[in-house]
């Protein structure tokens, strides 16, 4: 009778912990249409290939390289570890994480990140962390990322954080509880429609242009990892102008590159060498690239990997290939959908942030 109601016990738990993890998968974001920047850094695992060059980065990273351009016009093999908004030492973070799987020849961070020197929001941090494996990356990656009201238990229990959502669901919390759909192509996201960049406000001056200690000393440990790890860092900024990257924070980062035998490339008055044409090239007014914007930044950057950092053509490799012809395929598909939308709407219907949900 004893084992009995201890069999009964262990049934009932085990059955309360599995709904329990149900209606958790249920309740957590899904990121799959509209706003899909919380599904971009889980997708990383999903990738069984190796990549000669990695991203990290905010969006000026992931909405202005095109991974498959540098792959058609150079074999590049990359990824692009991004999010929105993503700080500092949340790419550095993603970056310990990645190089625990891979070892790539270069590393490529976006500097902007590096005007934030504390904890900016819940809604970015959730997105650039909840995708994570758990390691001890993920751990200090949300000890380094909280803000004032977060507590780290809802990163171990999502449900804490979210249990509250019963009213927001949608058909894609339900169609994708417990697999979702690929919504960038090697960490990039595409958008093909165009709107010609505005007149940006002029810059607000700034009392100290110092870069943040806490930002300045991710950068460090970045440097310091990669190394290490014998991987060769290039620091750029993105040729978008808006926000505005300022002159004093352009020599902290040169004088840092060179202390520290670092390549850094401001991209901002290379735009016409580029091919930049901001009145085509972007898609919301000068903030990102559009997807002919980011090819043509594939196009200038490949050049300079292969020229500089000894990089492998895997174009002819029959087993990269044909890795790469299927992620090829899916970017034209997307590609071709998007301008479809575009002449049959005059905007996209199923993509970006007003994206209307099937």
């Amino acid at each position: 009778m004893r084992r009995k109601k201890i069999t009964a016990c262990i049934l009932v738990a085990v059955l309360l912990i599995g709904a329990l993890y149900i209606v958790q998968r249920l309740l957590v974001p899904k990121y799959q249409t509209g706003i899909v920047e919380g599904s971009m850094v889980e997708e990383y695992y999903k990738d069984r290939s190796d990549h000669e060059v990695l991203f990290v980065g905010d969006c000026e990273v992931y909405e202005n390289f095109s991974t498959i351009e540098l792959w058609r016009k150079y074999g590049i093999t990359s990824y692009i570890r991004g999010s929105a908004q993503q700080l500092t030492w949340q790419s550095y973070y993603l970056l310990e994480d990645a190089l625990k799987h891979e070892t790539p020849k270069v590393v490529v961070f976006n500097v902007l990140a590096l005007k934030y020197n504390e904890p900016q929001s819940e809604a970015y941090n959730r997105m650039s962390i909840d995708g994570m494996k758990w390691s001890m990356s993920k751990v200090n990656d949300i000890k380094a990322s909280m803000t004032d009201e977060e507590n780290f238990v809802d990163y171990i229990f999502p449900l804490l954080r979210y249990h509250s959502r019963w009213s927001e669901l949608t058909k894609d919390d339900v169609k994708h509880i417990f697999s979702k759909d690929k919504v960038t192509h090697n960490g990039y996201y595409m958008r093909v429609d165009t709107k010609p960049q505005q007149e940006f406000p002029d810059p607000t001056p700034l009392t100290d242009y110092k870069l943040g200690d806490k930002a300045m000393g991710y950068l460090q440990k970045m440097t310091d990892l990669c190394k290490e790890k014998g991987v060769k860092l290039v620091l750029i900024k993105a040729p978008t102008e808006y926000p505005y990257w300022y002159e004093q924070w352009d020599e902290q980062v040169q004088q840092f590159a060179d202390e520290n035998d670092v390549d850094y490339i401001n991209f901002i008055p290379l735009q016409n060498d580029i091919g930049l044409d901001m009145s085509q090239d972007t898609y919301d007014a000068g903030l990102h690239l559009n997807t002919t914007g980011a090819e043509k930044m594939a196009d200038y950057f490949g050049k300079y990997l292969v020229e500089n950092y000894n990089l492998t053509d895997y174009r002819n490799d029959s087993e990269y290939a044909s890795i790469w012809d299927k992620k090829e395929a899916a970017y034209d598909s997307m590609k071709q959908q998007q301008y479809d939308e575009l002449n049959k709407y005059g905007e996209l219907k199923s993509f970006g942030a007003n994206a209307i949900q099937n």
